[in-house]
This record gives C-alpha cells, structure tokens and sequence, in this order.
C-alpha cells in the first residue's frame, strides 16, 4: 500500500472523528444545560470509572489500551469543560 493511499484513509477517519466529535459536544452541552437546570454537579466520577472501565474491557487490542484510555479521558475532560 502506499503512503499517500494510507494517508487518504487518515483523513477520511479524521473526519468522520471530527464529526462524531461535533455530535458528542452537542449533547455534552445539553447535558450540562440539563443539569444546571437540576442544581446537579458536572463530575461524577464514580459515572467517568464506569464508563472508561466499559470501554476498556472492549478493547481488544492491548497495546492500544492505554492509548485508548488517555484518548477518551480527554474526550471526557472536554466534554466536562464544554458543559460548565
């Protein structure tokens, strides 16, 4: 395969990341307006470990584990951020 083939199916994935990315911040931002709206907090950790716990366990590539985790942490961190 070559570079420039490789490097086209990159951006066809960074594209549909960004535009997942879009619809996650969106409902982020609904979320935080749903809890404001209930005096409920932005963090809740014990909901953050579930989650990142789940999402571990189907990953099935180990190596990429930790990848993944520092990944959805900060996916998660801006999503916080986007709902104060």
């Amino acid at each position: 395969m070559k570079l420039e083939t490789l490097r086209k199916e990159i951006e066809q994935i960074d594209v549909e990341m960004m535009n997942l990315f879009v619809k996650r911040m969106a409902i982020s931002k609904a979320i935080g307006q749903f809890k404001k709206e209930n005096q409920l907090p932005i963090f809740d950790s014990k909901r953050e470990k579930e989650l990142i716990d789940k999402y571990l366990i189907l990953m099935e590539d180990q190596t990429l584990k930790p990848y993944y985790q520092s990944f959805i942490q900060h996916i998660m961190d801006l999503s916080k951020d986007i709902q104060k």
